[in-house]
């Protein structure tokens, strides 16, 4: 593919700053945002990426989510960093301005790849995993605590016609880390969500940043249990337990090793003392958050046999109803409702 037109739709936090990095390195990128003071913060400024070591403002194409309905252009390859439970309505938006043989590739939580296949076909679905952290509080303005040095991504597509095709991606996406392309990107992307079991949530309805919950043993060892059920949950549906996040096939061991080891990746490369989770910041700004497609996978998966997800999507659900509220407090539900 020469000269792709590339769309980044959903330009929050992790895809504005990844979006921005495309764009330094010279391709035809638009941001499609559905916040609207977002879109107009872009449009006057361009997006300011904040990173541990320096800060950059690059000059973006930004418009509004009922704009794509004015476009005439069409779009090579598409990079969807939408919540998980936004897909499906966002690979119809998109439907209409993807290239006859173009590309959407699901940068999200979850096991959104099968959404994206569903709206659109395997044929036109690369599946993703993305490792990296940040957080947007202001319009216009990204916190990035990975660099695109140590944020990392692997990719891939459910069929082999469409895997072929994994490399064209991968040339883009380099530029905001360090990329593989997977051989079996629906494994990966369940390994990915073994870590997001246990870190997401659990961390969120503590209402702390991800290493201060994981310093309380008693925490620690929910979150543990969190992970080797979604690694259960990923065994029983017929995947397989592979390296993520930069590991190779000698740190996979046995289910129990491997999904604690995965929480430790997370906690030594790809977060700092002050990561807030991606959950926490959506209840910080009154959303709803991706319970469902993480914890709510697991339990869908294997049901009895998650009590510990299970107990964290009930207080999960308990605090977006206002019942409960992001706190330390909620340590001992955690701890005593497993049991």
């Amino acid at each position: 593919m020469t000269d792709p037109k590339i769309a980044i739709l959903g330009t929050g936090a992790q895809g504005a700053g990844i979006g921005a990095d495309i764009v330094r390195s010279g391709y035809d990128v638009t941001f499609i945002e559905q916040w609207p003071a977002h879109v107009e913060a872009m449009k006057r400024r361009g997006i300011e990426v904040r990173m541990p070591n320096q800060t950059r403002i690059t000059p973006v194409r930004a418009m509004h989510l009922c704009d794509v309905a004015t476009l005439r252009e069409r779009f090579d390859i598409v990079f969807l960093v939408t919540k998980a439970y936004d897909t499906r309505w966002a690979c119809e938006l998109i439907r209409p301005v993807l290239a006859d043989d173009g590309l959407v590739v699901g940068l999200q939580n979850g096991m959104s790849i099968d959404d994206i296949a569903a709206v659109l076909g395997v044929e036109h679905t690369i599946g993703a995993v993305i490792e990296m952290a940040s957080n947007m509080f202001e319009a216009g303005i990204v916190n990035r605590e990975n660099t695109p040095e140590t944020a990392w991504f692997a990719v891939g597509g459910l069929d082999a016609p469409t895997h072929t095709r994994a490399r064209e991606v991968s040339e883009v996406l380099r530029h905001a880390g360090t990329v593989e392309i997977s051989d079996d990107i629906r494994s990966s992307k369940w390994m990915k969500l073994v870590a997001n079991a246990g870190e997401l949530v659990p961390s969120a309805i503590l209402g702390l940043p991800l290493a201060q919950a994981a310093a309380d043993p008693a925490v620690r060892a929910f979150m543990n249990v969190c992970c080797l059920e979604a690694a259960t949950a990923a065994v029983a549906s017929g995947n397989r337990l592979r390296p993520v996040f930069g590991l190779s096939d000698s740190d996979v061991t046995d289910p129990r090793s491997y999904s604690t080891r995965l929480l430790d990746i997370v906690l030594e490369r790809f977060s700092s003392p002050l990561t807030r989770t991606t959950v926490l910041q959506d209840w910080m700004k009154g959303r709803r958050a991706e319970v469902d497609a993480i914890n709510g996978t697991v339990v869908k998966a294997i049901g009895d046999a998650a009590p510990a997800n299970r107990t964290a999507i009930e207080i999960a659900l308990r605090i977006e109803s206002g019942e409960l509220y992001p706190s330390p407090e909620n340590a001992a539900l955690l701890t005593t409702m497993r049991t």
